[in-house]
């Protein structure tokens, strides 16, 4: 009945099925939970409120590509993303860049620091952190050691459960010294919400007539890849391909053991007042449990009576019952072990790894839509 079976609704697994249907494949998408979008999936909370159910999701790119392909299935809310840092009771815009310079350090001191940097390092430019650090002037030594200890120290070990060092440089190098008084948090061309919600452009997406969803579905419970690599569906064999979006080593019952990850827990609160806070999102870098409050309707721009709040409590992974595996824990250790479960598909032809989860890395959502394309362009 089918050409292609695609494991998980979000971004990965939706464009791929998309892609393959308009190229007139028969395509089956399952996914273990009761609803499509995967962590994108947005709904109106019991008070109207329209939350991002597993933490907030910005849309950002400069690839035209992948803005215009998403834009026939939305249109756009603009929305340019700005955080800031409660630092003991006070307000900074991060990532810490020109405008944070002056505030910390006054006008005068400030523009003989700007001048260093901006001659060591050239003006615009994003300097990871640990790098700064690494510079031998004592006045840039003093500029690193304000963010590593108020902005970026407490925050890592919070969210990553361990010191900056000990991180993978590609996580820490998301958190630069910007040398510019751009406030923005990325510097895209393209940046926003879907008008709507993430749910709808999910939903314009998936409704093509060579599309069946099946929710509630595990991949581990209807697939069947054995050491041969004669793959079943239900018992039957399937000769069609595979398009694998979620754990990998969940596939497998975790032979090998647990893929390290880093999971969240999330608190909503909602307050009977305009706003909760200054900024769609606030990062608590020195005190409080969590990471970060975000704020959704300064996301959205929904008007609407009361708003509607979310708390961030980065956790530790460990596969129980209602956990979710949100960001690789890299390290050559982990990748090993990642590698081990990708060697089991050694034999098992036309089975595709695309996302987060299934090659165990960071992307962000463009970057997974572009990787959906390269993936389809493969089969």
């Amino acid at each position: 009945m089918y050409n292609t079976i695609v494991v998980g609704a979000g971004f990965a697994g939706s464009v791929v099925a998309r892609e393959l249907a308009e190229k007139g494949e028969k395509v089956l998408i399952i996914e273990q939970r009761n609803h499509i979008g995967g962590n994108c999936y947005d709904v109106e909370d019991e008070h109207g409120v329209l939350i991002h159910q597993y933490g907030p999701h910005i849309f950002h790119t400069s690839n035209e590509a992948v803005y215009e392909y998403l834009s026939k299935f939305t249109d756009w809310y603009e929305f340019r993303h700005k955080v800031v840092a409660n630092v003991n009771e006070k307000y900074i815009p991060v990532p810490f860049n020109l405008n944070t310079l002056k505030m910390v350090y006054g006008e005068e001191k400030a523009e003989k620091l700007k001048k260093e940097l901006i001659d060591t390092y050239g003006e615009g430019a994003r300097v990871p952190i640990l790098e700064l650090k690494k510079n031998p002037s004592k006045d840039i030594q003093e500029i690193a050691q304000f963010v590593y200890e108020n902005i970026f120290l407490k925050y890592t070990m919070k969210q990553w459960g361990q010191r900056p060092e000990e991180v993978d440089a590609s996580v820490t190098a998301r958190v630069p010294v910007v040398l510019s008084y751009d406030d923005s948090y990325f510097g895209d061309k393209y940046q926003g919400m879907p008008k709507e919600s993430f749910t709808k452009l999910f939903e314009r997406m998936l409704d093509h007539p060579n599309i069946t969803v099946r929710l509630e579905t595990r991949a581990e419970d209807v697939l069947s890849i054995p050491a041969e690599g004669k793959v079943s569906f239900e018992g039957t064999p399937f000769d069609g391909k595979i398009v694998f979006t979620g754990p990998l080593d969940q596939l497998f019952d975790c032979r090998f053991g647990r893929l390290p990850y880093r999971s969240l827990e999330f608190a909503f609160e909602h307050y009977d007042k305009e706003y909760y806070q200054c900024n769609s999102v606030v990062n608590y870098t020195v005190s409080e449990d969590y990471t970060r409050i975000t704020e959704f309707k300064y996301l959205t721009g929904q008007k609407i009576d009361g708003t509607t709040i979310m708390k961030e409590y980065p956790k530790s992974y460990d596969g129980n019952d209602g956990q979710i595996p949100y960001y690789a824990i890299l390290n050559p250790e982990n990748q090993a072990l990642y590698e081990k479960y990708v060697s089991l598909l050694e034999k098992v032809p036309n089975f595709y790894l695309v996302g987060r989860l299934a090659e165990y890395k960071y992307y962000n959502m463009d970057a997974i839509v572009a990787r959906a394309f390269e993936v389809v362009e493969q089969m």
